[in-house]
This record gives C-alpha cells, structure tokens and sequence, in this order.
C-alpha cells in the first residue's frame, strides 16, 4: 500500500486530500480544496494561491485515473463545487474525466440541506449517480456509519478503512472528540491513521474540557496506532504544532502532521498569512485581476518557497 496526502493544512492548504494505491486500486479520499477564503481580514496570500493551484492540478491528475472516489462530507474543502471560488477545485475541471469511476459518499438521508444541494449539483455536472458507502464493507475498503463533524450536529461525516499490507484509516471532520469514532477507528485495528485535530484556532470553538478530551483520545490512539497523521483543523495555527510535538514526546510514538508524513517542508500558509503579506506585499487589486485571469501567482512561486523555508519550524522530539 502506497499513501500520498495530497492537501492539508501543514501543505498550505485546506483539505484532507488523500491517494491510496494498492495492488489493483487507486483511491483517491475528500477530492477537494480551499484555502480559506478570509482569514485575519486578508484573502490568502498569492504564495498560498499558488501552492494551491499546484496541489489542485494533482487532485485532477489523479481524479482522472482513480478506481475509486471518496467523498466524506460535502464542506468546500473535500469536494469539488459547482459554485467554486477561485482558490477552489470547480466541478466543471472534472467533467469528462474518468467518466466510469465510482464514487462513494453518504446516503441523502445523511446530507445537511447544504450538503445535499452540492451533491445534486457535482453529480448533475458528472453526469453520474453516487454509491452509497455508510456502513459498506467491499474488497479491501470498508466505511463507517456517519458520525458527527466535531461538535456540529448538523454535519456528519464517513470514516474510511483501506486494507492490504497494512491498514489506513481516513478520519476527516471528527475534531478528536467524536467518542463513537474514535472507538470505531480502534475497533478497525489500523497501523496508520489520518485524522482531524480540533479548530485550536477558533478559541470559543471547543471547551476546555473538549480540548483535553481531544488529547486523551489521541492517548488512547497511540496505546495500539503505530502512526497518527494529525492535520487539518489543528493545523491552521501554530499551537497545532506544539500540540502534535507535545503528545508524541509524552506517548513515545509517532504522531505527525501530513506534511510531516510526505517527508515535506511543513507550511501552515493560513496560519503564517499576515507574516506573508507583510514579507511580501500584494498590490490591491491583485485579487480581481487574479479571478479574472488577467494575473497569475507564478511570480510569487520561488519568492514564497525562499521566505517559508526561511522561516519554517522543525520538531524538537521528531520521531519520523
């Protein structure tokens, strides 16, 4: 088995974007991006723009030659969009592409009002009819009931089991504090897990006692996981880092952010925005020029790999 994290947030943007390889499959998880569209009343940076389009360009490269699409909710940051901002993957990028491969999500009894007109929406546009994966156990690939998205009751999510050599577990949305999925993911017995850490960003987001169930569940994880890839969420400020760094000094295992995984440069871009806006400053109409494709954001490709590798953390208790 082969695992390649293709977006998240510790690789510059959001999303839990995920190929799986296996003998005869190719799984491509949450084919979708964003990059937050205001954050600190900025839109993102050009360098995160441009990050962004190259990391859009492999969703497509590999949507065209999966075996197997997995769609775990239908947030703008792991689905393809009929209405797509400009720092999104657009539906219309897709159509044609690998007409006959199957995609699986949650039944429409499971789908928020929001969700369930952007499924009807991607699926007009694809010209194809979803499978329904809660609960669904084929070959070596299994799904979980919806369990809740963080404290939101009003989104769920799938869970997605991959087997072959060994296990991977796709847990996008689940914050940490989701008990029920958490006893689902041990239940499956995986080797390596890639999951969602809470919104540490948003302080009012979760409570104190929220947080601290979320590292008691990451505890329990790591008694029986050989590898927890913790991103998304979690990612998208600094604590994130100190966060992750911290329960895999006091566990002993091995628990990483994605970027961390890929053997690549970690750059939380939401996080370090105003520090890139400030490095390198963006005239003010680059934006519409940019949506308008009358600007592109090569320019700022080298300039803003220079600065982050500059200013890039590193572990001080790496165990990868």
């Amino acid at each position: 088995m082969r695992i390649k994290i293709l977006g998240t947030e510790s690789l510059g943007v959001r999303g839990c974007c995920c190929l799986i390889e296996t003998k005869n499959k190719k799984i491509l998880i949450d084919p979708g991006i964003a990059l937050g569209y205001m954050r600190h009343k900025l839109l993102p940076h050009p360098f995160q723009i441009a990050v962004g389009e190259r990391i859009r360009a492999q969703i497509i490269e590999y949507w065209s030659v999966a075996t197997s699409i997995v769609i775990s909710h239908f947030h703008g940051d792991h689905v393809p969009l009929y209405d797509a901002n400009p720092y999104q993957l657009n539906v219309k990028n897709l159509i044609g592409l690998n007409p006959n491969v199957e995609i699986y999500t949650k039944s429409d009894m499971y789908l928020s009002d929001l969700e369930s007109k952007r499924a009807k929406q991607l699926f007009s546009m694809l010209g194809k009819k979803p499978i329904a994966a809660e609960g669904r156990n084929m070959d070596n690939m299994t799904f979980s009931q919806p369990v809740t998205h963080g404290n939101d009751l009003s989104t769920t999510v799938i869970m997605t089991r991959v087997e072959e050599d060994r296990v991977f577990v796709h847990a996008p949305g689940i914050q940490l504090i989701n008990d029920e999925a958490i006893s689902q993911i041990i239940d499956w017995h995986p080797d390596i897990v890639f999951v969602d850490g809470p919104p540490l960003y948003i302080p009012r987001a979760l409570s104190k006692d929220q947080v601290a169930e979320a590292k008691h569940n990451i505890k329990k994880l790591a008694e029986s996981i050989g590898t927890i890839i913790i991103d998304h969420h979690i990612m998208r400020n600094y604590e994130g880092i100190k966060w992750i760094e911290e329960l895999s000094c006091k566990t002993g295992k091995r628990i990483i952010c994605g970027a961390d995984f890929m053997h690549q440069q970690r750059m939380l871009l939401e996080a370090s925005r105003k520090d890139l806006y400030e490095k390198m400053p963006v005239p003010q109409d680059w934006h519409t020029k940019y949506a308008k494709g009358k600007i592109s954001a090569d320019v700022y490709w080298e300039q803003g790999k220079k600065f982050y590798n500059a200013n890039s953390s590193s572990s001080q208790c790496s165990l990868n």
